[in-house]
């Protein structure tokens, strides 16, 4: 797959499918920090060295197949103009600190882009998989053999007693992080998120916003994941992120339930008037666009809305953010422009739907 089509196809493909409990659970994810044994973490290593690393990664794996996943382009971050390493964040391709590293910085995309391997990132390599809906254990199964599938040809840093060795003390041990993007309306327009979260924490869990650490939780968004990485296997630690997962789901099925019975009509109110402003509107902020889009994926979730896919909210929660706007006007755009342009996009996307 070239750059290019990285770059216009808002939805990854494999967003377009559906998964178990994919009207609240929109993505599981794991991602796996590892490191080259015979080379210093990227925040002390030469540029040399990095460079090394990052030239193997190319030869060996581009171009190359891992099962189902297909043709792996590599693209050097040096090589793209800031809104295009914009544009990856916003697919959750890569990350905000990738996006800003320097010229031996990477990513390894499948065709599909279920998989991207980031190269010298704060580590190494981070390998990420994603499956549509709550398959986390379906993603570690996935990830070790992907994980296995490296290790073939990269000796990584590993020691007896502390597991795998990261860049930051916080991913020592299995170098895991697990995590579950979930669409929760309900408990947040009842506010019972604001006390569920503290509980959450405590467990050794996270909860953030829909770009992972500092983001805000826009669209009733929240990405859950674990913090412990040492002292526990990789499979305990997916158990306990899938039980609190699974306890969510069912209170945000029985808030939705409780509000559709005692209050369906200021609901359904709700629903539609957001769906007005984004068939109607002329110029629309982002954060109202999320909201917006939060309550239209709710509505069609609940069947108040018909004949609606649900991947919209997926779909133009990408398409509307500021990379992917400057992307498809080819030019940089001042906030009013973006908000122009957004309220335009949503509304002809929402038109085909029609």
């Amino acid at each position: 797959m070239t750059l290019q089509q990285f770059m216009n196809e808002a939805i990854s493909p494999w967003m377009r499918e559906d998964g178990p409990d994919s009207d609240i659970v929109l993505s599981s994810r794991i991602r796996l920090a590892r490191n080259f044994s015979q080379y210093s973490f990227p925040i002390l290593a030469d540029e040399v060295d990095l460079e090394r690393i990052s030239s193997f990664i190319q030869e060996e794996y581009e171009n190359q197949s891992f099962q189902n996943y297909e043709s792996f382009s590599f693209i050097p971050i040096q090589e793209l103009t800031p809104v295009e390493r914009r544009v990856l964040v916003e697919k959750h391709l890569i990350s905000p600190h990738l996006a800003e590293q320097g010229q031996s910085s990477a990513v390894l995309i499948s065709e599909n882009e279920q998989v991207s391997i980031m190269v010298n990132e704060e580590d190494h390599l981070r390998l990420q998989l994603y499956f549509p809906g709550f398959q986390l254990s379906e993603a570690l199964g996935e990830v070790f053999e992907l994980d296995d599938w490296l290790e073939e040809k990269v000796n990584y840093a590993f020691d007896e007693k502390r597991g795998y060795l990261t860049g930051c003390p916080t991913n020592v041990g299995t170098g895991m992080r697990a995590s579950v993007m979930m669409h929760l309306p309900a408990l947040a327009w009842t506010q019972q998120i604001n006390r569920m979260i503290p509980a959450i924490n405590q467990l050794g869990l996270v909860v953030r916003g829909i770009y992972g650490e500092g983001s805000e939780a826009t669209g009733n968004i929240f990405q859950i994941s674990n913090q412990i990485t040492l002292g526990k296997s990789e499979e305990d630690i997916v158990e306990d992120l899938q039980s609190v997962a699974r306890q969510l789901i069912e209170q945000e099925r029985k808030a939705r339930n409780r509000i559709m019975e005692q209050s369906s009509k200021r609901l359904e109110d709700r629903i539609y008037r957001s769906y007005g402003i984004l068939a109607y509107s002329r110029i629309i902020e982002s954060k109202e666009a999320a909201t917006c889009l939060s309550d239209v994926r709710l509505g069609i979730d609940l069947g108040v809305i018909e004949n609606v896919s649900r991947s919209i909210l997926n779909e133009l929660m990408v398409l509307t953010q500021p990379g992917f706007l400057q992307q498809y006007a080819k030019k940089s755009l001042t906030p009013s422009e973006r908000d122009v342009l957004r309220a335009s996009l949503i509304r002809e996307r929402i038109q085909l739907e029609n």
